[in-house]
């Protein structure tokens, strides 16, 4: 399978450490934010599992309350390593067969993304980056990471793209009922 042909039947998201006590110091938090609830919300819309993973939240607290609320239902995995590969019980936690491409988003970009990332596409799996949901303290740090990605084999595209890619056609119920999302 070419990694970047990818449709509503062949994805699964994967949101990473959007937490309480993480976001506020996060450069662009609000456009992060908005764009992760509108993964969120095309995701519940097209069918598309959506995972969420939470780095120690003893210490760093829940993922924010926006998205707990637009993740409402979806799994959760609590995890101290930085790769979520590397935590144990997340591959039985993650991975479905059926669901081999990876929509990758959240916190942060330079560290848990791109490790998460690396670890995946080095398993030779394929991995979407929403970069305008991902998210860095320091834009340089995400800067160098989206790089890394990028020559790791990821396709890195903004959140528009992705949607409108998954929904392949514009008249469907579905592209009506995610079409204010974008305005």
């Amino acid at each position: 399978m070419h990694p970047f042909r990818y449709a509503q039947t062949n994805v699964q998201m994967l949101m990473v450490d959007i937490q309480e006590r993480l976001l506020p110091s996060i450069d662009r938090q609000e456009t992060v934010l908005r764009n992760a609830r509108i993964l969120c919300a095309a995701a519940k819309e097209l069918k598309i599992p959506v995972k969420v993973t939470e780095q120690y939240p003893k210490g760093i607290g829940p993922t924010v309350v926006g998205l707990r609320e637009a993740t409402d239902g979806c799994a959760v995995f609590e995890k101290k390593h930085f790769s979520c590969c590397d935590a144990p019980g997340f591959d039985a936690f993650f991975f479905a067969p059926d669901r081999p491409i990876t929509v990758l988003f959240g916190i942060e970009t330079h560290i848990c993304i791109l490790s998460t990332l690396l670890d995946m596409r080095e398993r030779g799996l394929p991995v979407i980056l929403a970069a305008d949901a991902c998210g860095s303290r320091n834009p340089l740090h995400a800067s160098l990471a989206l790089d890394q990605a990028r020559s790791a084999g990821a396709l890195v595209l903004p959140v528009e793209s992705i949607v409108y890619r998954i929904l392949g056609c514009a008249g469907t119920p579905e592209f009506k009922a995610l079409l204010p999302l974008f305005k």
